[in-house]
């Protein structure tokens, strides 16, 4: 081979290697991991995902990548996260506080595979169709905790069975709140319990609903399972604790 000739050729490699190396980075598959609580709050949990990924043969940053999108307690904002995350080409996508994001994730679900977590049941917020046949391209894990809700107020009342009036303290943004609330009131009627519902679905409401639950004279307080006030519990116990 002529000098001239080898020289083009190397010039040729060295322009198309890069080319090459993008295709390849390219093909690293990307894992969507949205939830609508925080880094801070979630860091164990998040460890945790990546040691699962680890334990099954996928090492972040070799050969697969994480996308993630954080609400922050904004569960509105849950919805057009996943569409994000869809545009980005994922190649499975990951939904934690999934009750909030279902008609987003059964849209996502036809384009990619979808992998949720939530607290309410899947099939009453028509994210699937029933648990032996979810169908669809969707599969998950749910704890359905609305049953716990007669139960704690049994507590409440052990604790304070004077009281005449509970609080609870509901996300309306969140689907999981409406089975909650019949759950809880069910358990009230019972029990001969008044219970007061107020909502809250950002933190500045908080000292509002609270300055209510004093005007009303309620003496204690129920929360509801959301990831705004998992989020925020540190101001809703400083607030519990100002207010007696």
């Amino acid at each position: 081979m002529r000098r001239r000739e080898f020289i083009t050729l190397l010039g040729g490699a060295a322009v198309a290697w890069p080319v090459a190396a993008r295709a390849q980075q390219a093909a690293v598959p990307v894992v969507g991991f949205v939830s609508g609580r925080s880094p801070d709050s979630d860091a164990s949990l998040v460890e945790g995902f990546r040691r699962g990924l680890r334990e099954n043969g996928f090492t972040e940053g070799q050969n697969v990548a994480l996308e993630f999108r954080w609400a922050d307690g904004r569960l509105d904002r849950l919805p057009a996260m996943a569409g994000e995350l869809i545009e980005r080409k994922v190649a499975v996508l990951f939904a934690g506080a999934a009750d909030v994001a279902t008609g987003a994730l059964r849209v996502a679900s036809a384009i990619v595979p979808v992998v949720f977590a939530m607290g309410s049941d899947p099939v009453e917020t028509g994210l699937v169709a029933s648990f032996n046949r979810p169908g669809g391209n969707l599969t998950g894990v749910t704890v359905i905790t609305n049953t716990l809700w007669p139960k704690r107020l049994e507590l409440l009342r052990e604790l304070l069975p004077t009281t005449p009036l509970i609080a609870l303290l509901v996300n309306p943004t969140n689907l999981a709140h409406l089975s909650a609330t019949r759950e809880l009131n069910d358990a009230a009627r019972k029990l001969g319990q008044e219970v007061l519902i107020f909502p809250a679905s950002v933190e500045a409401d908080f000292e509002l609903t609270f300055a209510a639950w004093v005007q009303k004279r309620a003496r204690a307080l129920v929360v509801s399972v959301d990831a705004l006030f998992t989020n925020r519990r540190e101001v809703l116990a400083a607030l519990a604790a100002r207010h007696a």
